[in-house]
């Protein structure tokens, strides 16, 4: 009897545990049934047909699978998004890293093939393939995780540009609504995703507090406005303004003077 007792006591404990490890997640593991239900439902269908059909082998994460393409295994990094980490080497678990792998997995739970829509150019400098991600009916898989707060627009490389507007103001309205990612305020950086912040947040009880007004300000760094970019050549050049191709770059960071766009690694552009 003392055996059971103390058998159900350390099942007890576990379960307790892992419930506060997850409780900071606005998107709980019972819920995602939900979503995934929710979204297949009343997202927009595109149309595919033009579109390359793939087998679909496996999801690594939030934004990258693995594709059989022309007869290898190749994995796919999902164009202009970027999810929070799930097994980084030096990052390590961010959070909603989890929950955007889950998403996109259950996303396309079932299917033997994706559509993937290729920009201008098809690999990164890590070689990997680069594409917009498309279900059989047409879902895309970049502009779900937006929508419900799982993932940033990120990584905007000319000349693979071509749904950057549309992906802008998907993230603008999940910024609004303050969820997933952005339900905490400076969590999401020009650099990718602060944990620190995040947990100091949790630990003080200012989840889901973001002032829009506050939040569009810390986003755009205030009056800071040095265009970082990297060009197709992997540069990585600042834009001061009044130079000659200022208004026609996409930012990719931006700085608030010359010394902190150096120091993050980029040069001055030579006009």
């Amino acid at each position: 009897m003392k055996k059971i007792i103390f058998v159900l006591f350390i099942s007890i404990w576990v379960l307790s545990a892992c419930t506060e490890e997850t409780s900071t997640n606005s998107i709980k593991t019972g819920d995602m049934g939900d979503l995934i239900s929710s979204t297949i439902e009343n997202a927009e269908k595109h149309d595919v047909s033009k579109f390359e059909e793939y087998e679909l082998e496996s999801v690594i994460d939030g934004d990258t699978i693995r594709i059989k393409y022309n007869g290898s295994s190749e994995k796919v990094r999902f164009l202009l998004v970027d999810t929070p980490e799930t097994n980084h080497e030096t990052l390590g678990e961010q959070p909603y890293g989890p929950e955007a792998k889950e998403f996109t997995k259950q996303l396309l739970a079932g299917l033997d093939t994706v559509y993937l829509e290729f920009d201008v150019s098809y690999r990164d400098k890590y070689k990997r393939l680069l594409a917009y991600i498309y279900t059989k009916e047409g879902i895309s898989v970049q502009e779900q995780l937006l929508k419900n707060g799982l993932a940033r627009v990120a990584y905007i490389y000319d000349p693979n540009t071509k749904h950057v507007d549309w992906f802008k103001s998907i993230q603008k309205t999940a910024q609004q609504s303050a969820i997933g990612i952005w339900s905490v305020e400076d969590y999401v950086t020009n650099r990718g995703y602060d944990k620190d912040v995040y947990y100091a947040a949790i630990k003080n009880g200012n989840q889901s507090n973001i002032d829009e007004d506050k939040s569009n300000t810390n986003n755009n760094k205030g009056s800071c406005e040095i265009k970082g970019n990297i060009n197709s050549k992997g540069n990585k050049i600042y834009h001061m303004p009044g130079q000659r191709d200022y208004e026609n770059t996409i930012a990719e960071e931006m700085f608030c003077t010359e010394e902190e766009a150096k120091a993050a690694g980029f040069i001055p552009a030579k006009q």
